[in-house]
């Protein structure tokens, strides 16, 4: 399985106080296919509400949070309990393991639904996550604009697309210093499913 992958050399820019490496091709276009339909069917989607200056409303986008050792995992307000690690999501831990050299734990899902689903500004940084967390982000289904930001340095900025099978490694420290998003786009575009592995402590 490693070999697949040998050739596949991350981009890796120059960001103050962080880290990153994108694999733009990660996984192959036909098992990256598989993977999007099989999640896309498969996987138990919720939609959770979420608090916004004192007000409840439905995240915009869907989620599901898989592990095989935790009981209960909070983000935002948003207390979730997980599902079991399936056989696709424990193969494509072991992938990231070997690139990441983190044993993840667990993984978020999120499924984009349209141009009108979206993720505000935020960083991956519960404390259950420890200091400077490593997320390994992988893509699958329609392209969508990834946009950084520093959260001191206003020139610091960063916007790129998130292809189908592509992974996205944050390391370093830049869940500390840096935010990130997945925007709306009036632009008509199909679903994305984005898997977020990371290691709760």
């Amino acid at each position: 399985m490693a070999d697949l992958f040998s050739n596949n050399e991350p981009w890796t820019p120059e960001l103050p106080d962080a880290k990153m490496r994108y694999f733009e091709s990660f996984i192959p276009k036909g098992m990256a296919d598989d993977y999007y339909n099989t999640l896309l069917e498969n996987i138990p989607w919720q939609q959770d509400n979420i608090t916004v200056f004192g007000k409840k409303h439905p995240q915009p986008r869907l989620t599901s949070l898989h592990s095989s050792t935790l009981k209960s995992y909070t983000y935002s307000g948003i207390r979730m309990l997980p599902n079991p690690m399936t056989e696709e999501l424990s193969a494509i831990k072991k992938l990231l393991e070997s690139v990441s050299e983190i044993d993840f734990n667990s993984v978020l899902i999120n499924l984009y639904r349209s141009g009108k689903d979206s993720n505000g500004w935020h960083a991956d940084n519960e404390k259950e996550l420890g200091k400077h967390p490593v997320i390994a982000s992988l893509s699958f289904g329609a392209s969508r604009f990834f946009y950084l930001k520093h959260r001191t340095q206003k020139d610091a900025k960063l916007k790129f697309e998130l292809e189908h099978g592509s992974l996205l490694l944050m390391e370093g420290a830049m869940q500390e210093h840096w935010l990130h998003q997945i925007s709306k786009t009036a632009k008509k575009v199909k679903p994305r499913i984005n898997l977020t592995f990371r290691k709760i402590i």
